[in-house]
């Protein structure tokens, strides 16, 4: 696909390579947690819950930080930093003796996991704002091949032990920083940056220029609350499948390749043409449906070929990132497009403070009691939710940044 800017096609790989990153750990994370911890696999998935709150927690804080650095530094210089922050993490965790460095390892994770605030920058900074949709797809799509990638590939190493991943994924991290280094121009011109401000390094300052519109407020919650309900996949999806189906980490790791290769061919192909056609209301709510019920489906499904099938119909949730960032987008100006995309991954990292608590503990509650769909029931209800709230209160008019918002 051709790019007007050649900042965009290396912002796409170094999401693929850190997401390559993050999906590579996943299939092994049952065991390492129940080998260093000595617990079973009911209290692992509750461990693991608490980790990506650990993850979130740290992200909330650093997102509108590394954002509006970027606004102020530039994109390369922050995103060439969280990678080796990345690599550094990834190669802790490979050595982690004990659950807490574990945990130290996810704390560092979120701090550089703000990258995506940059990254999402840098496609806003070279992209007109009406194309802008279209383009977050295609970092939605580099998302989805890494995950495609990332988890088989774990799969596949986790048969060199269970810290292979993490070495494996720290040499990549390492691999992505060079090549951003000696490649990566930067996108945002002198004259669109602005002074660093610490109070407006926080979730609120982030979106405080957004909500002289009416639209925005109503947009923050269906991405909080689609958020919660999308996180019980990296929060439960591994011990679901284990409980479920016994998966083994190979397994689990082709389930995941699958997901991701379903949503990458879904936002790579679709997003552009479908949101060009029928608009960003229209393509949040066919979004929003479809997830939901995918949902739904999973919480009663009863053998594993059926969640590959379910899949299919759910993919479709990959056009509600794309465009609601895009809706987003359009209401700042090009002096604060770092703010915003660093104040969406803080109000991302709340619903993953909350949601692993939730999801994991809900999953472990419906094991006990006899229904591992749980988790998956709560999530079609909260992803109803946000559907009643576009329904109700998004309207079709598509929004424009003014000078006003631009300069609050």
């Amino acid at each position: 696909m051709p790019f007007a800017n050649r900042a965009v096609p290396i912002v796409l790989a170094a999401v693929l390579i850190d997401t390559i990153g993050f999906g590579i750990v996943l299939p092994v994370l049952p065991a390492l947690i129940t080998r260093l911890g000595r617990v079973g696999i009911d209290d692992a998935t509750r461990i693991a819950g608490y980790m990506l709150v650990a993850f979130a927690l740290a992200q909330f804080v650093a997102g509108p930080v590394l954002g509006n650095l970027s606004d102020r530094f530039g994109r390369r210089p922050v995103l060439i930093a969280s990678m080796l922050a990345f690599g550094a993490d990834y190669a802790l965790m490979a050595l982690a003796p004990t659950l807490a460095w574990l945990f130290l390892g996810r704390a560092i994770a979120g701090v550089a996991g703000a990258v995506y605030g940059p990254a999402s920058s840098v496609i806003a900074d070279v992209t007109p704002p009406e194309k802008r949709s279209a383009a977050f797809g295609y970092v939605s799509a580099a998302f989805g091949i890494g995950f495609v990638i990332g988890p088989a590939l774990g799969g596949l190493i986790a048969g060199l032990g269970p810290r292979a991943p993490f070495i494996a994924a720290a040499m990549l991290a390492f691999a992505n920083a060079a090549a951003m280094a000696f490649a990566m121009p930067e996108s945002l011109a002198r004259e669109h940056r602005r002074p660093f401000r610490w109070r407006d390094a926080h979730i609120v300052g982030a979106f405080k220029p957004l909500f002289e519109d009416r639209s925005a407020v109503p947009l923050l919650i269906v991405c909080v609350l689609w958020q919660l309900a999308h996180m019980v996949y990296p929060a439960t999806w591994a011990f679901w499948a284990t409980i479920r189906f016994a998966w083994s980490p190979t397994a689990i790791g082709l389930s995941l390749a699958y997901v991701g290769l379903v949503m990458a061919l879904v936002q790579g192909l679709l997003v552009a043409p479908v949101i060009g056609r029928i608009g960003d209301r229209r393509a949040l709510v066919i979004g929003l449906a479809t997830g939901a019920s995918g949902f739904l489906a999973f919480a009663f499904i009863t053998a594993g070929w059926q969640a590959y099938a379910i899949m299919l119909l759910a993919a479709l949730s990959g056009f509600i990132g794309p465009a609601i960032n895009g809706l987003l987008s359009r209401m700042a100006g090009p002096d604060r497009q770092g703010a915003l995309q660093g104040g969406l991954a803080s109000l991302g990292s709340v619903a993953a403070i909350v949601s692993p608590l939730l999801m994991t503990q809900t999953l472990a509650a419906g094991v006990e009691h006899g229904f591992p769909g749980a988790a998956f029931l709560l999530a079609a209800a909260l992803a109803a939710s946000a559907l009643g709230v576009v329904a109700w209160k998004v309207s079709n008019r598509a929004p424009a940044a003014t000078a006003a918002v631009a300069d609050a």
